[in-house]
């Protein structure tokens, strides 16, 4: 069991834990995730660790209430406890001294993007952050990614907080205005990150996307997480979950994410059977 130290509700739909787990805790770095169950015959979910104290033995994970699990873990408040959580699990984000980088997120996908800002800040590199949502209540952890970025930019769709637009237009902004950038890093929901690629491609910049594929076991023996990059069969829990997005085949991919919504669709509605959850 992993009792839950603190729990808030950070945004509309995303709650954020800190999680008792001092084993995880001690080898966690950038890029990697866990994975949970909250009850014996209940599903196993993959979140990405968004932060870990290594002195106080916890790691914090920031999700989104999109589903029946999710809902459910929402529900849970300091002093609970979940049930199994895996990891660390995943091969780590590359971070080396490389000189001027471009951080992107979306959505939940800030909190997986912040400890590889502040692992690439931590390296030495030039970090430019660009945080967007589609309104100012949805753009997430601002002050702590600011706190390891030289620049930080923020964009909204109805233009409540920054520059009106998308985050594609702050990367074009920024390549445009004469910024060399070495490396790019996009991480938010999937046809946000297929963009991105896209946009990384039309500027000539490489750069890496978190990839968040149905996932079972999360060791490479269920293929699940399978996906196709640069024509191979690559494996999201092992090989990932960061690709080159260039690579990605992004159709298929999106495909694949959506082969089980009808299935989804009932699991949530009869968990919401006698329940109020006009808070979701």
């Amino acid at each position: 069991m992993f009792r839950i130290l603190s729990s808030e509700r950070i945004a509309q739909k995303e709650y954020d834990f800190w999680v008792d787990a001092p084993r995880i805790a001690a080898s966690a770095v950038p890029g990697q995730f866990v994975v949970l169950r909250l009850e014996e015959f209940g599903e196993r979910i993959p979140l990405t660790i968004a932060d870990f104290d290594r002195d106080k033995g916890c790691i914090r994970l920031i999700f989104q209430a999109v589903g029946k699990t999710t809902a459910s873990m929402a529900g849970l408040k300091e002093g609970d406890s979940i049930l199994d959580i895996s990891g660390p699990l995943g091969t780590p984000s590359e971070i080396e001294p490389i000189g001027t980088v471009m951080a992107v997120g979306g959505g939940v996908g800030i909190a997986a993007l912040f400890p590889i800002i502040r692992g690439l800040k931590e390296a030495g590199n030039r970090v430019i952050t660009i945080l967007g949502g589609r309104t100012s209540d949805l753009v997430i952890m601002k002050d702590e990614c600011s706190r390891y970025s030289d620049e930080l930019i923020v964009t909204t769709d109805d233009g409540s907080e920054g520059k009106k637009g998308l985050v594609t237009d702050a990367m074009k902004m920024v390549a445009l205005r004469g910024d060399k950038i070495d490396r790019c890093w996009a991480i938010g929901p999937t046809i946000m990150m297929k963009f991105c690629a896209a946009t990384a491609g039309e500027l000539g910049l490489p750069i890496w996307v978190s990839m968040n594929p149905v996932m079972v076991d999360g060791t490479g023996m269920c293929g699940c997480c399978r996906l196709t990059v640069d024509g191979e069969i690559k494996f999201g829990c092992v090989d990932g979950p960061e690709f080159d997005g260039s690579k990605v085949n992004w159709d298929e991919f999106m495909n694949r994410m959506s082969q089980y919504k009808e299935e989804e669709r009932i699991s949530m509605e009869e968990y919401a059977e006698g329940r109020d959850l006009s808070w979701l």
